[in-house]
Formats: structure tokens, C-alpha cells, sequence
């Protein structure tokens, strides 16, 4: 009889130890990813990490790309999405209307952990102040994205552009941060907005786009796309996610794929990261709760 128990007791006890694995082994998580640059680049960017994510946790993780910034939103409960590497606006959007709570963000390669907007011209355009843009074609990236388009649309505010249709000869949405810079380099746009993050990206591969163009403004600082994830998930998958997102620069492999999405490490994230978003939405007269960030 005492054998029985000892046996019996055992068992459960192994059944037990398990069943969180066999739980995560079963779960797929699907995770979306904003346009930042050319939809095939981006996701051949995370592609690595989600294998990796996969991999170390026995949760099948997938990626979805969205093709326009404000679908994320939208999307994010009609496809049933797990999580989302958000911008700086879609997070904060993000977390006042979806169910989510910020995870992780990246430390960038020169170390920061926040990034900003660039105004950019080319060298050769004659451009120096926002008098000289006067009838020129402007390129913004998206409505809902900060350094894209809030910042510029406040700079320009600042600098007595209050109609920019009366001030531009055209301006239009490139939807992604490479478009917009390449926009000003074949000249289909004299003035372009763009993340500096994707910015240093391009020339890092390509040399000659900085001594091609000139950069007009800097934003303040913004959070980096930061992974958030549903409130609801079980709280040992998302503790597992974090904690191997949060060690993954302490191995050789996890190294090799930060250094592919141009970071050195993650950290953790919260709501308080978001503030600067804030701020900037009040610059230029919005209130989060009814921001229109749909292309109209």
C-alpha cells in the first residue's frame, strides 16, 4: 500500500512538472509587426527572432505584417492577434484601446533606448528653412505615427504652417519610413519625414544616401517599437516570453539576431514610456480618445 502512494504520488508529481511545458507546447502566438520599412524587409527583420521565441519557449510564434501603420490597430481583435511590436503612436493608441500591456523594448546599437524623427531635404534642393519649402511636395509616412507625421505636422505648426495644403504643392503618404526616404532621393517628394532609427539603417547600408541628404529638424525623443501582449495571455507564457526576450544578449545566437533587428539587448517596457506620445499629441491639438489616425 505505502509503495502505491509512493508510486502514485510520484506521478502526479511528474504530471504536474510537465503540464506547464505540454500547455506552452500546444500554444501558438501570433504576433503583428508595423511597416516600418518595406513590408518584405520587415518581415525577413523578425523572421530570426521568432524562430528563436519558438524555440526556447516551445511556442510556435508567428508573424503577420500589417500593410498600413493604423491597421494594427484595427486588426489586432479581428485576426486575433497574441501581440504586436507597436511605434511609438500605435503603442499608445494601442494600450488606451486594446486589451495590452507593454513587454519589452529594444536598446538601439549606439545604446540608446528611445528614437526620433528626422526632417530630411536633399543636399542639392536649395532647402534651408521652412520658408524655402514654400510650394514644394512633402512625404509623410503615416498618420499614425509620431515621428512620421505628428512631428513634422508640429514643426511645421511652429513655423507658421497652419494649412498645409495652402502652403505645400502636394503631400501624400509613402506608408513606410524607407518609402519616405527613398521619396526624396529619386525626387518624386523634395521633403521627406523619417524614424531615425530606419534612417541610420539605409546608410549604414548604403553610404551615399548621407552625403545625399540634409537633415532640416529633430524630434524629441519617442519609445522604439515596443512588444506588447495581450492582458489576458496566461501569465506563465508571457513571464516566459519576457524572460527570454530580456536574456537573450547573454548568448551567442541571441546575439547574432539582435545584431540583425539592429539592437543590442531588450528591456522592459511599460506605459510610462509612452508620455512623450502624449505630449506631442497635445502640441498639435489632439487628444488620444479621438485622434483620427486613419488616411482620410
Amino acid at each position: 500500500m505505502i509503495r502505491f502512494i509512493v508510486i502514485a504520488t510520484l506521478f502526479c508529481f511528474i504530471l504536474s512538472t510537465q503540464a506547464p511545458m505540454t500547455h506552452a507546447e500546444n500554444r501558438e502566438l501570433l504576433i503583428g509587426l508595423i511597416p516600418e520599412q518595406n513590408i518584405f524587409k520587415q518581415i525577413e527583420r523578425y523572421k530570426p527572432l521568432a524562430r528563436y521565441l519558438s524555440e526556447k519557449t516551445g511556442i510556435t510564434v508567428r508573424l503577420t505584417i500589417l500593410s498600413r501603420y493604423g491597421d494594427i490597430i484595427d486588426r489586432f481583435v479581428q485576426r486575433g492577434l497574441d501581440g504586436a511590436f507597436f511605434g511609438d503612436l500605435t503603442g499608445a493608441l494601442a494600450i488606451e484601446k486594446l486589451y495590452i500591456e507593454p513587454v519589452v523594448r529594444p536598446v538601439n546599437l549606439d545604446g540608446s533606448t528611445y528614437s526620433y524623427g528626422y526632417i530630411i531635404v536633399r543636399n542639392d534642393s536649395g532647402i534651408k528653412t521652412v520658408a524655402d519649402m514654400k510650394g514644394k511636395v512633402l512625404a509623410f509616412v503615416d498618420r499614425a505615427t509620431v515621428t512620421g507625421y505628428l512631428f513634422p505636422l508640429s514643426y511645421f505648426r511652429s513655423h507658421g504652417v497652419e494649412n498645409l495644403n495652402d502652403f505645400f504643392s502636394e503631400f501624400y503618404f509613402t506608408g513606410s519610413h524607407d518609402s519616405s526616404v527613398y521619396a526624396v532621393l529619386d525626387g518624386r517628394a523634395d521633403i521627406g519625414c523619417v524614424k531615425n532609427t530606419i534612417y541610420n539603417n539605409l546608410v549604414s547600408r548604403d553610404p551615399t544616401i548621407k552625403s545625399e541628404l540634409r537633415i532640416i529638424a529633430k524630434s524629441p525623443l519617442m519609445p522604439e517599437s515596443t512588444l506588447c501582449l495581450r492582458k489576458d495571455l496566461p501569465e506563465d507564457i508571457k513571464k516566459m516570453i519576457k524572460e527570454v526576450l530580456l536574456t537573450m544578449d547573454r548568448n551567442d545566437e541571441g546575439r547574432q539576431i539582435l545584431a540583425k533587428l539592429q539592437a543590442r539587448r531588450f528591456i522592459a517596457a511599460s506605459v510610462e514610456d509612452f508620455k512623450p506620445v502624449y505630449e506631442m499629441l497635445k502640441t498639435v491639438g489632439e487628444d488620444i480618445e479621438t485622434y483620427q489616425y486613419r488616411v482620410r
